[in-house]
């Protein structure tokens, strides 16, 4: 595979010799609809793509970790220790994979020897798209091929979520590292965050492509409001449950949250847990649209997705509702939302084959008079999960 060679000659002049290095792969994920559910306890809609995350890596006789990334080739290589995993702010990117080396040794998936490691992605940094999530399942591929470690893909999973929950400090759901770790080709994942629970859906969609629109706004979901978000749908949970025995805001209908919302008292907790139980609802409704060949109803519900995360979430952003705006009156879209934390990052679109060029045409014209700078556009499939390549 060029990719895998293209790789192993990079390792080859940074770290000296590639003739010991194996190779892996970890995707990258959309999410198709059920936005801001995981950590409330609801259903959510994601897929892999066939973009994502290489890596080359190859054992040491010592405990050190050095660390490169062709995506950012001026900082070098980052070195650490298996001794010393502890959350630098100056090692920026080599958070992640140190934080899954971490929690994987706290679980008794330790490894032994040091590793160099050479990562390169496809995937946009900052786009929402799950850069970060992919590196960390990746990892975990890593650690369990070099540490003969027969742990499952939730268990990737999970150790993936743990790192960025404890060691970068953001407090994600399970999504994105189930969808990257469980990928399936041509399948979306249907999964209760709260039971973790799965199935996987055909998505055949004959004649329709999904296309990544990109903001090209960074945002980094540590220094953006995703952790005030849960913290409000904590709050709302708690008020409901002194008037209504419940586990979460997704075991909850619409009907139910409109008969007890009023024991929560900021009408901006009242629109952020209203958010998470209606999406929750339009997840489900869309995964049996979607069964039922009835993708217009699917795409209605991803419109109403975007409308409730703009409205009653506030996540989306002047850049992100251009987008989507301009994407809804392009004929031949079934639908369109953003996808992933929002405030920046992307949005994702269903469009019959023959509109697409339209679509990039017409919306990227629309978005770079409006805000400035130009979108970008991917044309995108579903993928499988991660692997040693080589």
């Amino acid at each position: 595979m060029e990719e895998t060679q293209r790789l192993l000659r990079e390792f080859e002049r940074i770290f000296g010799s590639a003739a010991d290095a194996r190779v892996y792969f970890a995707p990258g994920r959309v999410n198709l609809i059920g936005e801001h559910t995981d950590y409330n306890g609801g259903h959510v809609f994601p897929c892999a793509l066939t973009i994502g995350t290489y890596a080359a890596a190859a054992v040491r006789s010592d405990r050190k970790l050095r660390m490169y990334s062709a995506n950012f080739p001026e900082e070098g290589v980052i070195e650490g220790s298996l001794d010393d995993l502890v959350y630098r702010r100056e090692d920026g990117w080599t958070n992640y994979p140190k934080g899954v080396i971490k929690e994987a040794a706290e679980r008794g998936y330790p490894l032994r020897q040091g590793l160099d490691i050479l990562y390169y992605g496809n995937i946009p940094n900052g786009s929402g798209l799950s850069s970060s999530a992919s590196i960390e399942v990746l990892t975990g591929e890593i650690l369990r091929d070099f540490g003969g470690y027969g742990f499952d893909g939730i268990t990737n999973a999970l150790i993936g979520q743990a790192a960025e929950n404890r060691f970068i400090g953001v407090n994600c759901g399970i999504m994105d590292q189930f969808a990257i770790a469980m990928g399936k080709k041509n399948h979306a994942i249907f999964l209760d965050t709260a039971t973790l629970s799965y199935e996987y859906a055909p998505v055949a969609m004959e004649g329709i492509r999904i296309v990544i629109m990109n903001t090209n706004h960074k945002r980094g979901l540590g220094e953006s409001k995703y952790n005030e978000r849960r913290a409000e749908c904590e709050q709302a949970l708690a008020e409901l449950q002194t008037v209504v025995d419940v586990p979460s805001l997704g075991a909850l209908t619409a009907s139910d949250f409109a008969k007890y919302e009023g024991a929560i008292a900021s009408p901006v907790r009242r629109r952020r847990a209203r958010h998470a139980v209606t999406e929750n609802e339009r997840t489900i409704r869309a995964v049996t649209a979607l069964k039922e060949g009835n993708l217009a109803e699917f795409g209605r519900l991803m419109n109403e997705s975007h409308k409730s995360l703009r409205d009653d979430y506030e996540v989306t952003g002047i850049e992100l509702d251009t987008l989507v705006t301009a994407a809804w009156n392009v004929p031949g879209v079934i639908g369109a939302r953003m996808t992933g934390a929002g405030f920046g990052g992307c949005a994702v679109c269903l469009v019959k084959e023959g509109s697409v060029d339209t679509l990039i045409r017409e919306v990227g014209g629309k978005y770079e008079e409006t805000i400035g700078y130009p979108a970008a556009f991917y044309v995108v499939e579903i993928g499988g999960g991660p692997g040693r390549l080589r």
